[in-house]
């Protein structure tokens, strides 16, 4: 079954999609449902829940689970890796190529690999210029 024409490109979905385009925070769904409403003001919190999941499924959209807590979303489509701030939560992309090639993890594990998501962690600039003030 193909994802894609299972599910249509409704307008409550556009919106979210663009949305995402046009954020380079990494937002949550609370976010992303406070930029929604701006443009739709009658759809519910658990109505942009569905939808980013059903994004996220179709491969419209990536989901980052961060540090355990809430989900994150991204538009990309181009696999990459993630740095997130321990102390104010904010996640940047990473453009830098940390793993080994796919095709020795292939080979070691015996998976077919078919992606990899890995995320760095340590206190952002802004952070480390906060705590110099205060030291």
């Amino acid at each position: 079954m193909d994802l894609n024409q299972t599910y249509r490109m409704t307008k409550q979905r556009k919106i979210i999609v663009d949305v995402l385009k046009k954020s380079n925070d990494h937002p949550t769904a609370d976010l992303i449902y406070q930029k929604v409403r701006r443009k739709l003001p009658r759809i519910s919190l658990g109505t942009v829940y569905r939808n980013l999941e059903i994004l996220e499924q179709i491969g419209m959209i990536r989901k980052i689970n961060s540090d355990g807590t809430r989900m994150r979303f991204e538009f990309s489509s181009e696999e990459h890796n993630h740095i997130r701030c321990t102390e104010c939560g904010s996640i940047e992309d990473l453009k830098i190529d940390c793993a080994p090639p796919l095709g020795n993890i292939s080979e070691e594990s015996g998976y077919e690999v078919i992606g990899c998501d890995q995320e760095y962690y340590g206190i952002c600039p802004s952070c480390q210029k906060k705590s110099q003030k205060i030291a």
